[in-house]
C-alpha cells in the first residue's frame, strides 16, 4: 500500500478555492469540460457581440456631420461580419484541432508568418481583456453620478483579477456563471433595436431618399474621392466591431464532437447576432438622430435613452430600464473579456508545441486549464489597464490593428490553400473568391487603421507585437540549439531498441536498488545509467525506472491523443528494461499519467520505496554553460523539486549533471 503525504494547508486552500482536481484519463472528464454550440456562443461569441458597444460608435463618430453615410455603414457592417464568418468556417473545417489564425498562417504561409500571426493574437487577446473590462466599466459608470468616475480604474483591476480566478476554476464554470448576463444583453438589445427601428419605420423611406440625395450633393461638392475616403475611414475605424469572430476557430478543441459541426453552428450564432446588433445600432443612431454627449455618456446610452423615452413609461421606470440596459451592456463586455482568457492561453499552448514560447504554457492544471497562460494574460491585461488608465479610445486603436493583421494573414493563407488545391477541390473557385474578397476587405481596413491611428497610439501596437516576435525568436533559437545537442547525445548513447530476453534476471526486493526518473530523452536516461554504473560498480542489483506521461494540451484534446502518449511512455520503459536485461541486470518500469509530473513522480517514488526499501533515486539535469534566468524559465526544474520532496521523506536522491 503506497502512503502519500497528506495535503498541505496550501493545497487544501487551493482545492477549496478552485475545486477538486479532475482526472484527465477518465472518459467522462473530456465531456465535462467541452462546450456545446450554445455555451460556445456565450463563451466565445460574447467578444464579438460585445464589440457592438464601441465599434459602431467609433465608426459613426468618424463620419462627423455626414451622418447620412451611416446607412451604407450599417449595410457594410452586416456584410463584413457575414463575409469574415463564412471565411472562418473554412478555417474550422481545415483545422478542427483549433489554433485558428496561428495554425492557418503556420501551415499555409510558413512558420515565421505563423509567429507573426501568433504574436498578434496574443497581444490581441490581452487587449480583448483590457478593452472589454474598460468598456464595460465605462458603460456602467456612464449611467451613474460623476463622482463614480474616480473609481473606474480600481474597479477594472479588481474585475480582471476576478475573471482570472473564475477561469482557473475551469472553462464551463466561468461560462455558466456569465450566461445570464449574456442572455440579458441579447433580450434587451434585440427588443430596443426592433422597437426603435419599428417606431421609426415610416421614416425609412425618407431616410433612404435623403441619404441618396445628400450623398450626391456631397459627391458633387467634394468629389467621389473625398466621399469614398470618408466612408472608408469610418468603416475602417469601426473595425473593432468585427473583433472576436476568430475566437471560435482558435478554440475548436474545446467544442463537443463533432467539432466542425459544432463550430459551424457556433459561428452561425455569432455572425447572425453580431450582424443584427451592430447594424441595428448604427441604424438607430441614424433614425433617432443620436448626437455624442458632452457629459461622458456613450452614444449607445444616448440613443437607448431616446428609445426608452418613447415608451412613455413613468420617469422612474424609464431610468431603471436605461440603467439595466447599460449595466447589461457593461456586464456583457465583462463576459467578452473571458474570451481573452480562453483564446489567449490556447494560442500560447499551440505556440509552446512549436517551441516559440516556454513549454510551461502547454501544461494543464489539475482543473485541466492552461493556468500559466491564464495568469500571464490576466497580469498583462492589468498592466495594460494601468498604463492606459482604462482609456477605451486608446485601447480600441491598439486592439483593432492586431485583429486585422490576424484576419489578413488567415485569409491570405486560405487564398493560398485553395489555389494550390484547385485541382483537388470541386468548389475551389467559390471558396477562393470568398477568401479573396475577405482578404481585400480586411487588408484595406488594416492599412487605413494603421495609417490613420499610427501616431495616436498605433505605433505602440507595432512595437509591442514586434517585441513579442523578437522574444519568441530568441526562445525558439534556444530550444533548437538544445534539441540539436540532445539529438547528438541520443545518437551517441542510445542505441537501437532491443527486444525482450526470454529469461530476464529476477528482482530481489531486499537488494540495493537504483531508481531512475526518466524523461523522453533516451540519451539522458542512458547518461544517468552509465554514470551510476561508473560511480557504484556492481553495487545495485535492481534497476527501477519511473516514467510519467505528462498530459498536456498536445495530448489532451489537442494535436495528439492519450493513446499515443501511452505508447510513447511504454516504448521508453521497454527500452530501458530490455537494455538492463540484456546486460544481466534485473529491472522493471513503473509508469503513470497525469497533469503534474512532480506529483505523479512522488507517488511512483513512494511506491518504489515500499517495494524496494534499500533504494537510492537518480535523475539527470541539464547544465548550461551560459546559465541565466532565461534557461531556468525555459526548462523545468523537476529534478530539483523531486530531490527536495524525497529528502523531506527521508529518502536519498542524487542528481547527475549533464552539460549541454
Amino acid at each position: 500500500m503506497v502512503s502519500t503525504p497528506p495535503p498541505s494547508l496550501l493545497q487544501r486552500c487551493q482545492r477549496l478555492l478552485f475545486g477538486p482536481p479532475r482526472d484527465p484519463l477518465a472518459p467522462e472528464t473530456r465531456q465535462h469540460i467541452t462546450l456545446v454550440a450554445f455555451f460556445a456562443w456565450v463563451g466565445l461569441g460574447a467578444d464579438g457581440l460585445s464589440s457592438s458597444a464601441y465599434g459602431p460608435e467609433e465608426a459613426f463618430k468618424a463620419l462627423g456631420t455626414h451622418t447620412h453615410l451611416s446607412l451604407y455603414l450599417a449595410l457594410a457592417t452586416a456584410f463584413t461580419v457575414i463575409l469574415i464568418s463564412l471565411a472562418y468556417n473554412q478555417v474550422i473545417e481545415l483545422f478542427p484541432n483549433g489554433g485558428g489564425g496561428y495554425k492557418v498562417a503556420t501551415a499555409l504561409l510558413g512558420p515565421y508568418a505563423g509567429l507573426v500571426s501568433g504574436a498578434a493574437l496574443i497581444v490581441d487577446y490581452v487587449l480583448t481583456i483590457a478593452i472589454s473590462v474598460a468598456s464595460g466599466v465605462d458603460a456602467v459608470f456612464s449611467s451613474g453620478p460623476a463622482a463614480w468616475q474616480s473609481g473606474k480604474l480600481t474597479t477594472e483591476l479588481l474585475l480582471t483579477a476576478l475573471l482570472v480566478f473564475l477561469n482557473l476554476r475551469g472553462v464551463q464554470e466561468s461560462i455558466k456563471i456569465l450566461t445570464p448576463i449574456f442572455l440579458g444583453f441579447v433580450v434587451t438589445h434585440v427588443f430596443l433595436i426592433v422597437y426603435g427601428v419599428g417606431v421609426r419605420a415610416g421614416d425609412l423611406g425618407m431616410v433612404v431618399s435623403d441619404t441618396v440625395r445628400e450623398t450626391g450633393t456631397l459627391t458633387h461638392q467634394m468629389g467621389w474621392v473625398f466621399t469614398a475616403s470618408l466612408f472608408l475611414k469610418a468603416y475602417s475605424l469601426g473595425g473593432g466591431t468585427y473583433t472576436g469572430i476568430e475566437a471560435v476557430s482558435n478554440n475548436v478543441n474545446v467544442l463537443v464532437e463533432p467539432r466542425v459541426h459544432t463550430g459551424r453552428w457556433t459561428m452561425a450564432y455569432m455572425a447572425v447576432s453580431l450582424a443584427f446588433t451592430a447594424a441595428g445600432i448604427i441604424l438607430l443612431y441614424l433614425l433617432w438622430n443620436a448626437v455624442p454627449s458632452s457629459n461622458g455618456e456613450t452614444l449607445n446610452a444616448v440613443v437607448f435613452r431616446s428609445v426608452i423615452g418613447s415608451l412613455h413609461l413613468p420617469a422612474g421606470v424609464s431610468s431603471v430600464a436605461l440603467t439595466v440596459t447599460l449595466v447589461l451592456e457593461g456586464l456583457l463586455l465583462y463576459v467578452a473579456a473571458n474570451t481573452g482568457l480562453l483564446g489567449g492561453p490556447a494560442v500560447l499552448a499551440n505556440m509552446a508545441v512549436d517551441k516559440w514560447v516556454p513549454n510551461q504554457f502547454g501544461l494543464l492544471s489539475n482543473r485541466l486549464v492552461t493556468k500559466h497562460g491564464i495568469v500571464l494574460m490576466g497580469l498583462t491585461a492589468i498592466a495594460i489597464l494601468l498604463w492606459s488608465h482604462g482609456n477605451v479610445d486608446l485601447l480600441a486603436v491598439l486592439y483593432s490593428i492586431n485583429v486585422f493583421l490576424t484576419f489578413t494573414m488567415s485569409l491570405l493563407g486560405l487564398c493560398t490553400y485553395w489555389w494550390r488545391h484547385r485541382s483537388e477541390q470541386p468548389h475551389w473557385l467559390s471558396r477562393l473568391s470568398l477568401s479573396l474578397v475577405g482578404f481585400i476587405v480586411t487588408f484595406s481596413i488594416l492599412i487605413v487603421t494603421l495609417v490613420e491611428k499610427f501616431y495616436e497610439g498605433g505605433w505602440v501596437t507595432a512595437l509591442i507585437t514586434s517585441s513579442v516576435v523578437g522574444l519568441c525568436l530568441l526562445i525558439r533559437q534556444h530550444y533548437r540549439t538544445t534539441n540539436r545537442l540532445m539529438r547528438q547525445i541520443d545518437q551517441e548513447l542510445a542505441g537501437s531498441p532491443e527486444g525482450p530476453v526470454d529469461t530476464p534476471p529476477a528482482l530481489d526486493p531486499d537488494a540495493p536498488t537504483a531508481v531512475f526518473m526518466i524523461s523522453r530523452s533516451r540519451g539522458a536516461g542512458m547518461h544517468t545509467i552509465l554514470w551510476v554504473q561508473r560511480l557504484f560498480p556492481n553495487h545495485f542489483r535492481n534497476f527501477v525506472f519511473l516514467s510519467v506521461g505528462a498530459v498536456d494540451t498536445r495530448s489532451y484534446g489537442g494535436e495528439g491523443t492519450l493513446d499515443e502518449l501511452r505508447v510513447e511512455v511504454q516504448e521508453a520503459c521497454a527500452y530501458y528494461v530490455n537494455f538492463c536485461h540484456r546486460h544481466g541486470i534485473a529491472a522493471k518500469a513503473i509508469e503513470a499519467y497525469g497533469i503534474d509530473r512532480t506529483y505523479e513522480l512522488t507517488k511512483l517514488a513512494l511506491q518504489a520505496r515500499d517495494e524496494f526499501p534499500n533504494c537510492i533515486f537518480f535523475a539527470s539535469k541539464l547544465i548550461f554553460v551560459n546559465d541565466n534566468w532565461m534557461t531556468r524559465i525555459l526548462h523545468n526544474q523537476t529534478a530539483l523539486a523531486m530531490q527536495r520532496i524525497l529528502h523531506l521523506q527521508g529518502l536519498f536522491m542524487v542528481i547527475l549533471p549533464m552539460k549541454v
